[in-house]
């Protein structure tokens, strides 16, 4: 799905966020949660105010886990596996309440709000199957 054009322009990105990758995911996250209210439902637990530590926490576990998803692009499936696992066996979220579609759109705006022109319509085009692949990834322990 990934061509190896689009694998080093997401290398090359994520090069260029990696040093502030935390605060881009609790960017993202908030985005999320201000634009799409409805996923809140899925985060009953969490203080959902601006720079809350629970926002914060939570959005460097996803920027995190797509830092090692960038670090693996040819090999997603062992890279998220445990992930996969914990959101499958442990926590037992339904994948269509992953609500990954609508993180993944706020999480490239906050890319293209931080990198500007360097995002390029290619590099949206490349971050945006990344991403699918991704969620695709984390839904495949429901089939």
């Amino acid at each position: 799905m990934l061509t190896a054009d689009d694998k080093k322009l997401i290398q090359q990105v994520w090069e260029k966020v990696v040093s502030h990758q935390d605060d881009l995911g609790a960017e993202a996250l908030e985005r999320m949660f201000i634009t799409y209210p409805q996923t809140k439902t899925y985060f009953p637990h969490f203080d959902l105010h601006h720079g809350s530590d629970q926002i914060r926490s939570h959005g460097k576990k996803v920027a995190s886990a797509l830092g090692n998803a960038v670090k693996s692009l040819d090999n997603l499936s062992q890279a998220l596996s445990e992930l996969s696992n914990l959101h499958a066996y442990n926590l037992r979220v339904d994948p269509t309440h992953f609500a990954l579609q609508l993180l993944s759109q706020c999480f490239q705006v906050v890319l293209a709000v931080h990198l500007g022109n360097d995002y390029t319509p290619e590099v949206h085009a490349a971050f945006d199957k990344f991403l699918s692949a991704v969620a695709a990834v984390l839904a495949e322990k429901y089939r």
